[in-house]
């Protein structure tokens, strides 16, 4: 199995330096990384696109990975979930994430809590945003320029999970047996997680 719905492609060099990637930061090769090694130089520019849509904004690690986990889990996407659930507990505390996978933002700040609440809007009906919800974000200490940019971040992530969700793409059983319980049982939606046997 390959963790997705296509089978994995032939071992390329650009295929072979995708893995060869995961091997050396997780110690196992991803299921989403077998699923883009049909078009790894797409996955790149992807997430090359993704990092210079959100620098302009000058927001820190942990508020990306409250965009992506408060974005991910209004799609139903448990992948993305797991994977930024577990990088926000590391960035702040697992109960702080479990809190942003459920929707109910404990333990931010203001700030916070606004961009989570647009990340969720964005994942959810982009047509039924309004000037009011802007205004939320300008209210909280965000300028237009960084209103756009993590718009525009938000919107590439999910494009990357809908294709690994079309896909079929399952979270790894190493992805989930490595994070905190409270991060694991949050995310009862989406993809089911791979069994080890599957890959």
């Amino acid at each position: 199995m390959t963790g997705s719905f296509l089978e994995e492609p032939p071992v390329s060099a650009p295929v072979q330096e995708l893995y060869d990637d995961d091997l050396a930061d997780s110690g196992y090769v991803w299921n989403v990384s077998r699923l883009w090694a049909h078009q790894p130089d797409t996955l790149r520019r992807l997430f090359e696109l993704m990092s210079q849509a959100f620098t302009p904004s000058g927001l820190t690690f942990r508020q990306r990975g409250i965009l992506v986990t408060a974005a991910a889990s209004s799609l139903g996407d448990s992948y993305c979930s797991l994977a930024w659930g577990g990088k926000l507990g590391h960035a702040s505390d697992a109960a702080l994430a479990a809190a942003v996978l459920n929707g109910s933002d404990a333990g931010l700040t203001d700030q916070e809590k606004a961009m989570a609440t647009w990340a969720r809007r964005v994942a959810r009906d982009p047509n039924a945003t309004t000037p009011a919800d802007i205004q939320v974000l300008r209210d909280s200490g965000l300028d237009d320029g960084q209103i756009f940019a993590i718009t525009a971040f938000v919107a590439l992530r999910l494009a990357f999970s809908t294709i690994n969700d079309s896909l079929g793409a399952q979270p790894d059983a190493q992805l989930a047996q490595s994070l905190p319980p409270a991060v694991r049982e949050a995310v009862t939606y989406g993809r089911p997680v791979a069994q080890a046997s599957d890959i």
